[in-house]
């Protein structure tokens, strides 16, 4: 299970543009932000798609090598050692690669949810594994789970998220995320693609936070304004500070459910707005008190509380009250 508090993912992606200079930018904004990990997207264009994919040119143009992703690596671990470092990897080349440097865990992308042999892989570092779910069938993601669990005894989180960028909020359906915590009985994460420059990407993840996600994952970006690759759900770096600091503020506020000592301002609050049982009238001593003879007022002490009323009427009155003061046990025969 994540830790006490909610586990936040800087979702890096490709918004680095093939360019070392720019991942550096992005790791600075996830690590002052104070995130809990940032995610790698570990991977080479020739083991991505088939050498005519449309998207090879695209692909070759913001690829980083594996001696950037090394230095990058190296960089979180020197500047920001508190940040975990996930890595999201799309065949067994860069499993290999991935475990050279040492990852804390793995995300496995949607994509290959119905993957044995690259699920299987992953599985068998014995890593945390992420496991994302978006447009996925209920049948593909029991497949997934089960063949993690033939292999080893990774630890499972289940990432839910709307894989389209970005993300109208009619499309999220933040209920059927819940639904899968409760019916696969493991830790689930919010990964919001809401457009970076609108107020739902703040707010949806905070109503996930509220429904009981343990993870969010949020998109990072150099600059949004740059419009490269990754950029439409990403956030800048202030922006990314200014997400965390919502999310612990939120966490602070949901505190815990279990009973609690009354704090000092609440004793206050207490004495100040709670009524008690005072005289309707100068009582003398030897007053037999009826139920006139009382009234429920808020005083400058706490006494006797409204509900205690019965264990008074019927009884007398063994020195003087007067009207408007508590009545209290003691002065009660």
């Amino acid at each position: 299970m994540p830790k006490d508090n909610t586990y936040i993912i800087a979702e890096m992606a490709c918004s680095h543009e093939g360019d070392p200079a720019l991942a550096r930018k992005i790791i600075d904004g996830a690590g002052r932000a104070l995130a809990d990990a940032i995610q790698f997207q570990i991977w080479l264009a020739k083991d991505m798609a088939v050498p005519h994919h449309p998207d090879i040119p695209v692909l070759q143009r913001i690829e980083l090598s594996r001696q950037d992703w090394d230095d990058l690596a190296t960089y979180v671990r020197r500047n920001y050692p508190q940040m975990q470092i996930i890595a999201c990897v799309y065949e067994r080349a860069s499993v290999d690669f991935a475990e050279n440097l040492d990852v804390d865990a793995y995300k496995l992308h949607s994509a290959d949810l119905a993957n044995p042999y690259l699920v299987k892989y992953v599985a068998a570092t014995g890593k945390r594994i992420d496991l994302s779910v978006g447009a996925s069938t209920i049948d593909e993601i029991r497949n997934a789970v089960e063949w993690i669990r033939q292999t080893s005894e990774s630890e499972i989180w289940m990432m839910y998220g709307y894989q389209n960028f970005p993300t109208p909020t009619d499309a999220i359906h933040l209920d059927y995320m819940m639904a899968l915590r409760d019916l696969f009985q493991l830790p689930i994460g919010y990964q919001d693609h809401t457009g970076g420059d609108l107020e739902g990407a703040f707010w949806l993840p905070a109503a996930a936070l509220g429904m009981g996600v343990d993870v969010l994952e949020k998109h990072i970006t150099h600059d949004r304004s740059f419009k490269g690759i990754d950029h439409q759900a990403a956030l800048n770096p202030d922006e990314f500070m200014r997400f965390t600091t919502m999310v612990r503020e939120i966490e602070a506020a949901k505190g815990s459910a279990v009973p609690r000592s009354f704090s000092e301002e609440e004793q206050k609050y207490r004495i100040y707005s709670k009524k008690s049982i005072v005289a309707a009238r100068d009582l003398p001593a030897g007053t037999p008190i009826t139920d006139t003879d009382i009234l429920f007022m808020r005083a400058p002490d706490l006494g006797l509380p409204p509900d205690q009323s019965q264990r008074l009427i019927g009884r007398t009155t063994q020195k003087d009250i007067v009207a408007f003061q508590l009545l209290r046990e003691e002065d009660i025969q």
